[in-house]
């Protein structure tokens, strides 16, 4: 498990099963207790049992804990791809073709790639878990694209609302120079934690994330069981308040813009990019966590996070007065 999205999906899908009772997941440990009627199965074989409902997710159970194999190799792939990607990142942005780094604020640019990233990061797995729970539930009566496309619609369309809603909120705040860099200095640290966490090389760092109370996050994700028509726009507009830190550094940051246009457009482009995958993943499976050169995928991806959290990081010191710029763009 990499994050508490992981533990929501782990924990209901687990708790969905007749023979269940109980399910507890712990991130730290990297364990889930459970309990349950299971008759005269061995230990061996309820993990097993288990780990079917639990694998289409990209999840095993064992009984044993894993020893944590750091695959450093993945970094000689990873720091030339991260920093290709970097150059051309600021490349554009020199030409002036898109604005993708400012000095006070997070663009439209970045949102969108930012929203790439967490679309394949482990903290999207609950959202991959709704779409293909949610596809087979109405597979089953026949239905199989309709449901995609609400709950598409649904997640855009929550996404820019609310996200305008938290924009708005922000200005009633009056944040002032002081708040706007506290709440800078947070979004920050936040993608700093994620990108760190996305290396995969210090386990410690997943105590350290931003979660929302778990208790939404299982409410969201039981809303797939409800077959209704509607049930797939719900469960995409429902998707805001999941636990992802991707979309909580984002939210924090649509606060400090106080403006609802503002703050409604940074949260729909952020939707936007992370729209390429998950449509992927409701038609055809993707999962990227399975792929052989998934290692590589993620620190680079870590790379251009911790990138992201770092520019934030300069750039509210600078916007505060505290340091002068560094860099001419």
């Amino acid at each position: 498990m990499h994050c508490n999205s992981c533990v929501v999906l782990t924990e209901s899908e687990l708790g969905d099963l007749p023979q269940v009772k109980q399910v507890k997941a712990c991130l730290p440990d990297l364990s889930v207790e459970v309990t349950g009627e299971f008759g005269e199965k061995t230990n061996e074989q309820i993990a097993a049992e288990l780990s079917t409902t639990l694998q289409p997710h990209g999840y095993t159970l064992s009984l044993e804990k894993e020893t944590k194999i750091i695959n450093w190799s993945d970094f000689y792939k990873a720091i030339p791809i991260a920093a290709g990607f970097i150059v051309v990142f600021i490349a554009l942005q020199k030409m002036g073709i898109v604005n993708l780094v400012t000095a006070s604020e997070v663009s439209y640019g970045t949102a969108f790639v930012i929203g790439l990233i967490a679309s394949v990061s482990t903290c999207m797995a609950i959202v991959g878990g709704l779409v293909l729970s949610m596809s087979a539930n109405f597979a089953k009566e026949g239905d199989k694209t309709k449901p995609q496309i609400l709950f598409h619609v649904g997640r855009l369309a929550s996404f820019f609302i609310l996200g305008g809603v938290v924009g708005a909120l922000g200005s009633t705040f009056q944040l002032g120079i002081a708040g706007t860099f506290i709440l800078n200095l947070l979004v920050a640290s936040v993608l700093l934690i994620l990108g760190i966490n996305l290396l995969d090389i210090f386990p410690w760092v997943k105590k350290l994330q931003p979660a929302m109370p778990t208790f939404i996050g299982k409410r969201v994700h039981s809303l797939k069981n409800i077959n209704h028509t509607l049930t797939p726009m719900l469960v995409g507009v429902a998707t805001f308040f999941l636990p992802c830190g991707f979309t909580q550094s984002m939210q924090i940051y649509t606060l400090t813009t106080g403006n609802f246009w503002t703050g409604a457009f940074i949260m729909f482009t952020f939707a936007l990019g992370t729209l390429p995958v998950l449509a992927l993943l409701s038609f055809s499976s993707l999962g990227i966590h399975k792929k052989a050169q998934s290692g590589i995928f993620f620190k680079t991806a870590g790379l251009v996070v911790i990138f992201f959290g770092i520019f934030n990081l300069i750039n509210s010191l600078v916007g505060f007065g505290l340091i002068p710029p560094l860099f001419n763009f």
